[in-house]
């Protein structure tokens, strides 16, 4: 049977793949913008401002070319020039010229405010989600890469939809109101601008459809990446210890070239419109300018009504500059916000708002018929039955992968059982909510988890208002006291992110020291002694004595020599419970535990 690792990347695979089938979906890119505005939708007056202020400095945009044109009438032969003229049309020129310059700062501000906000919005919607998801999805999930959706996405997305969001705007405005002006003054130059312009965008098409799918893998590698490297800094000692570097050198060249790929591709695609764009509004620049001339030599037009042509011409050339500027922040904003979206719409935990609390618990566990496992096709536990009276000290033992761990999941319903019933107090564990559930649960893990703030601090994370007093006690249980002592500020000496300036051992005791703070009515201990020496570990096992009295409790362990005294003890292969009884009672069946047993201590 395959064990809880094997089960566990089959879940990992299998979440990659639903996450994948996610991704696609949001392929729209005025999905991926209508979402945004979902999300952030507090924040959407800053957008109808921003349409205003560019609607206003549209106007005075498209007002500039005419006055400027006038202007330049106004001086246009020798000895004819109108200083009058002149000097009112220089003045409106001005006017404009600064109105639109304003009005177009406050589109940019407004618009600056709403990507931002938007960006806050959604890294804390992200943030919120990965607390309402199913452990199951974090669990199989590269932290690395969910990092990089939560910093780099996030950033990627509201910086290309800042700059597709303006262009468009400004775009649309520009567009429209420079091809109202340009054939109410000479319908011969209008029509040679709006035929010939927009040829720049089916080249800008052809390129974004040959880029989307670099762009879609550049943020993925981009993802893969960030999971190397965060694997590679928290186990760098283990890469040193044996010698690893140059081979984790080597593992990161090959990941690191595969995103200089994609990148490179994704960019020359992305690219390649911005010169085809502009080469082709030059060559519609010079068409006005000479078909101008022609008209003006047979006096058909004025130089002024041509130079505002002239000036016509580049702002309706413009908004296709702008999106073949921005193409490459276009597309990859679209591909990182479908990375995001598909985790925003991950569904969640089952909800237990309405749930009632459990309000006493006397300790009594009970599971009948339970069966769980991570893949479908992967048996792990099988009708696994189990009663546990108040009090009781309850010890599993087992090999790697027979199930141990898993069944203290099902216990803290960090996961659900697919069928069968887990019941604690006579409450089915699916009718009460989490937080009750967990309340009166004490959990000390193998792998400790201690954040940057101070000793006391970390020791009251469980109930962060008690009195100084009760946190030295609960060190002095747990035996930590001692060595807090001698700490620079004591206890409120600075804990180093992961705890990275105290010893695996110190850590531990911290954790322990947490739980012996809370006192819960029941306790679950996975491998809690197991970083810590045998000396130390005697003064835990005693301060656990005490603590245990009159409390359920589940003790995971792999050194026997530490469960001796359990009221029972539950040997676990393969997902089931094979043996059952006391330690005396296991050792004279001569059994799977006996074994067990003896091999740890036959050398002594």
């Amino acid at each position: 049977m395959a064990n809880e690792r094997l089960s566990s990347l089959q879940m990992r695979q299998s979440l990659e793949q639903r996450v994948k089938n996610k991704i696609n979906k949001h392929r729209s890119a005025l999905y991926s913008i209508k979402k945004v505005f979902v999300y952030a939708k507090e924040y959407r007056a800053y957008i109808y401002l921003a349409i205003l202020a560019d609607v206003i400095s549209s106007v005075f945009e498209l007002l500039t070319p005419i006055f400027l044109g006038r202007c330049i009438n106004n001086i246009v032969g020798v000895g004819n020039v109108d200083f009058s003229g002149l000097t009112t049309n220089s003045i409106y020129l001005i006017i404009f010229v600064i109105l639109g310059q304003v009005t177009n700062f406050l589109a940019s501000y407004w618009l600056n405010a709403f990507t931002y906000k938007a960006s806050y919005k959604i890294r804390a919607l992200l943030f919120e989600k990965f607390n309402s998801l199913p452990l199951s999805f974090i669990d199989s999930s590269s932290h690395g890469d969910l990092l990089s959706r939560m910093i780099n996405d996030i950033d990627t997305m509201t910086d290309g939809f800042l700059e597709s969001i303006a262009s468009v705007l400004s775009g649309v405005m520009t567009v429209i109101g420079t091809i109202i002006a340009m054939f109410i003054m000479n319908i011969e130059l209008a029509i040679i601008i709006t035929i010939l312009t927009p040829m720049s965008l089916l080249f800008t098409l052809y390129f974004v459809k040959r880029a989307k799918k670099f762009y879609k893998a550049e943020v993925t590698m981009q993802g893969t990446l960030s999971g190397y490297l965060e694997e590679y800094i928290g186990g760098e000692r283990v890469v040193k210890a044996f010698n690893h570097e140059k081979d984790s050198i080597s593992d990161f060249d090959k990941v690191n070239e595969d995103y200089l790929k994609v990148s490179i591709k994704a960019n020359y695609y992305g690219n390649l419109s911005n010169p085809t764009t502009r080469f082709i509004n030059s060559v519609v620049y010079g068409v006005v300018g000479l078909v101008g001339a022609l008209e003006a030599i047979r006096g058909s037009i004025s130089v002024g009504v041509i130079s505002s042509f002239l000036s016509y011409s580049n702002s309706f050339g413009r908004p296709f500059n702008d999106i073949s500027d921005n193409i490459s922040d276009i597309q990859a904003a679209f591909a990182a916000s479908s990375r995001v979206f598909a985790v925003l719409e991950e569904s969640d935990e089952p909800s237990d708002e309405k749930l009632p609390n459990m309000t006493d618990c006397d300790g009594s566990v009970n599971l009948t018929n339970v069966y769980f496992s991570y893949i479908p096709k992967v048996k792990l536990i099988q009708n696994f039955n189990l009663d546990v009276k108040p009090g009781q000290k309850i010890a599993i033992v087992g090999p790697t992968g027979c199930g141990k761990s898993t069944l203290i999941n099902l216990l803290m319903r960090f996961y659900d059982t697919n069928s069968g019933t887990i019941s604690v107090s006579g409450n089915d564990i699916k009718t009460i909510t989490r937080d009750s559930l967990r309340s009166n649960y004490g959990m000390v893990l193998q792998e400790t988890w201690l954040f940057n703030s101070t000793i006391r601090e970390n020791i009251a994370y469980g109930n962060p208002n008690v009195p100084l007093s009760d946190v030295i006690e609960a060190a002095k249980l747990a035996g930590v006291d001692e060595f807090i002592q001698k700490m620079p500020q004591q206890y409120d000496t600075i804990v180093s992110e992961g705890g990275s300036n105290l010893s695996q051992g110190e850590k531990q005791l911290l954790c322990i020291a947490r739980i012996m703070l809370l006192k819960p009515p029941m306790l679950i201990l996975d491998e809690a002694t197991s970083n810590i020496d045998t000396r130390t570990e005697q003064k835990i096992q005693a301060a656990f004595e005490t603590m245990m009295k009159g409390r359920t409790s589940f003790i995971v362990a792999h050194r026997l020599s530490t469960i001796t005294n359990a009221d029972t003890i539950l040997v676990m292969n393969k997902g089931n419970v094979i043996e059952q009884g006391t330690h005396a009672e296991l050792l004279a069946k001569k059994g799977f535990y006996a074994n067990l047993y003896n091999s740890q201590f036959e050398k002594v």
